[in-house]
């Protein structure tokens, strides 16, 4: 059985498309579709269902890539232990909440760098539904989510937890000093909040929809450390991840505000498409991510 013939599987199945494999390793369409009957026919199996310019594994196709992506990590394994240099090399894409980019773009990460030179790291920052769309569409290697808890069989969770998160003001603000507030009373304050549509923002405008309130932020900003200045300047009120505002609060600068009746579960997951090869160098940066930006709070 030819590798080659493995390798083109794993990304027809990845990318759903003889096309774009055809360009992503520089064959010829004609060549990718080939290497595929040749395989079907090794395998005396249907791999792909081809349906209306569609490609879809079937059931037995995905029996044949958990193998494949088997033999190719073993494959890839013994190259490398037989190179006299071990230097693990490749390019890893990751999309995740903008918040979350400081932990991965920390010392550790300069640490990670000196350790793994031959391994780039390309981050997008997005909401929720745009990362799910590129990890569907094999754009990116692996998502880190703030949202509500994904349970999609689609995809493998690598590390999951609870995230908390809460209403934050000066510690001067007069509010601070109510341990009983409903959230009407913060609505009557200038809000500076993450953008719209933006994972625990989104989640913050459904449960005020919930209850026929609307919030309108006097500032709209992704850096949520600019939004933990700006409330610390006692310029308004912010909802943001306890891991966002933890020195701040512990440090007496900001203050957690508590608002009977208003809770938001948010979950922090780092996932990857269960059809997904996980290669030794994606493997490296799955680890370091979970290092880097799980149990901060």
């Amino acid at each position: 059985m030819d590798i080659k013939n493995l390798i083109t599987f794993i990304h027809v199945a990845e990318l759903n498309s003889f096309t774009k494999t055809a360009e992503t390793l520089g064959y010829s369409q004609s060549t990718i579709s080939f290497q595929i009957k040749q395989l079907e026919s090794e395998l005396n199996s249907q791999l792909f269902e081809r349906i209306n310019h569609t490609v879809a594994l079937t059931e037995k196709g995905r029996e044949v890539l958990k193998y494949a992506h088997q033999i190719r990590k073993l494959t890839q394994e013994l190259q490398e232990n037989m190179q006299d240099e071990k230097i693990l090399s490749g390019h890893v894409r990751l999309a995740m909440a903008d918040s979350l980019c400081d932990f991965m773009l920390g010392r550790k990460f300069l640490d990670f760098r000196e350790q793994y030179p031959g391994i780039t790291l390309k981050i997008i920052t997005a909401g929720t539904e745009e990362m799910f769309r590129l990890l569907n569409h094999n754009e990116v290697d692996a998502i880190l989510t703030l949202d509500h808890h994904s349970y999609n069989t689609e995809y493998v969770i690598a590390k999951e937890e609870k995230v908390d998160v809460h209403f934050v003001a000066n510690k001067n603000n007069p509010l601070c000093r109510s341990k009983k507030l409903s959230i009407q009373d913060l609505l009557l304050e200038p809000f500076i909040l993450t953008e719209k549509g933006m994972s625990y923002r989104r989640m913050m405008d459904e449960k005020l929809a919930e209850m026929s309130l609307q919030l309108t932020p006097v500032l709209e900003i992704g850096n949520t450390g600019r939004i933990c200045s700006l409330v610390e300047q006692g310029a308004g009120l912010s909802f943001l991840p306890d891991y966002v505002t933890k020195q701040e609060v512990e440090e007496g600068r900001l203050a957690y505000l508590s608002v009977d009746g208003f809770e938001v579960e948010v979950w922090k997951q780092l996932l990857y498409h269960r059809d997904k090869w996980v290669s030794p160098q994606m493997e490296l940066v799955l680890h370091s991510c979970m290092d880097k930006v799980f149990l901060k709070e």
